[in-house]
């Protein structure tokens, strides 16, 4: 064997990259001195790229497949130096493998609180958290804007960015969407889709693309959170004495449960047990000791009549009462002229008509000085 048969095997005839890390995005072949074999076997997976780099500039983006690195299948290849011998000669060159795969189960979430101006409570402040998923969408690109020369980057080397993005895209479209903090939860997907439309413009140019993204929690401050639960539970209870009564109740129960009150909470307890007991055993008790002394609500008012009458084959009104009884006066309305209101079956004269029969028997007054 010939010392250029020698040499030529010792450079590498077949590239190939198997990932177990889960997080890799880019790895680069590694060989001393990067010298690959001409016609050497690029070996590329389902979910992977193959990125060759020749002299720093980007000759070709492998997709999955088998390739001979020779110049008729790198087209690119061709017009670039060093190529001598024949083209049977090594080179020097580079191979970034870039993970195409989805990378899942992301997590982002607010740092701090976003403010935004809710119709029913006003100024509030709202934290949220969820998930996402990334993949490269762009090889190239996604190279050379954001990898570089690194030999291996990992996806936590960008996830804290994405992270940032994402947030900030959150915070704006929650200030302008409107939506009331109570019906947020309803509309996480709606959401989830604006932001991916304001966050995927930015993720294009780095050559990345955003799937998924899910909202998981929309919460509030705890301050408000208590309110809002004391607010439901008056709802739940009802009135005051009754939620009076709820309060003392859960008060009794947590005096009980705790048995490092001693005397003094037993005492508390019989002593609210007690007073309950009397008040709701008093004659003059209502349901769950509510007193009728309670003013009752007034009743609805009286909802007035009102009227149509028939002139000439035509319908006129609606009148009130008052309005028919001055008609009457006038001679405008007689005992026989039709009248109809809601309600009533069919038109009927209005003299037979009880409500309206009263307006034709009261007769005024004699005049003064008779």
């Amino acid at each position: 064997m010939g010392i250029f048969d020698f040499l030529s095997g010792e450079f590498i005839d077949v590239i190939h990259w198997v990932d177990d890390t889960r997080d890799t995005m880019v790895w680069r072949f590694e060989r001393e001195g990067h010298e690959i074999k001409y016609g050497a076997k690029l070996t590329v997976r389902e979910g992977q790229a193959a990125v060759f780099v020749h002299e720093g500039q980007i000759a070709d983006v492998f997709t999955p497949g088998l390739y001979m690195l020779e110049t008729n299948n790198m087209p690119v290849l061709t017009t670039l130096q060093h190529w001598d011998h024949g083209f049977r000669s090594p080179f020097k060159s580079e191979i970034y493998f870039v993970n195409t795969t989805r990378f899942n189960d992301l997590k982002w979430g607010t740092k701090n609180p976003v403010i935004c101006r809710d119709p029913e409570f006003g100024p509030v402040r709202i934290r949220a958290f969820g998930t996402y998923t990334i993949r490269i969408s762009d090889p190239a690109r996604f190279l050379v804007e954001i990898v570089g020369t690194d030999g291996e980057f990992t996806m936590d080397e960008i996830s804290f960015q994405i992270r940032n993005i994402i947030v900030q895209e959150f915070s704006r479209v929650i200030a302008s969407s409107g939506i009331p903090v109570l019906d947020m939860a309803a509309n996480t997907a709606d959401l989830g889709k604006l932001i991916v439309a304001q966050v995927s413009p930015v993720l294009d140019s780095y050559g990345l693309a955003m799937p998924e993204f899910y909202i998981e929690n929309i919460s509030m401050p705890p301050a408000v959170e208590a309110a809002l639960d004391k607010r439901t539970s008056m709802g739940l209870a009802g009135d005051l004495g009754r939620f009076t009564q709820y309060s003392a109740a859960e008060a009794m129960t947590a005096a009980a449960r705790n048995p490092s009150g001693g005397g003094m909470a037993a005492g508390l307890g019989a002593g609210m047990g007690m007073a309950m007991a009397q008040q709701m055993a008093s004659p003059q008790a209502g349901p769950w000791g509510a007193h009728p002394a309670q003013a009752a609500p007034p009743p609805p008012p009286v909802v007035e009549h009102v009227w149509h009458i028939a002139a000439d084959g035509q319908s006129q009104g609606p009148f009130s009462k008052a309005r028919l009884g001055r008609m009457v006066a006038g001679g405008d309305v007689t005992r026989d002229t039709y009248v109809w209101t809601p309600g009533q079956d069919g038109w009927k004269p209005a003299g037979d008509v009880q409500e309206l029969a009263q307006l034709f028997t009261i007769l005024p007054p004699p005049p003064p000085g008779t």
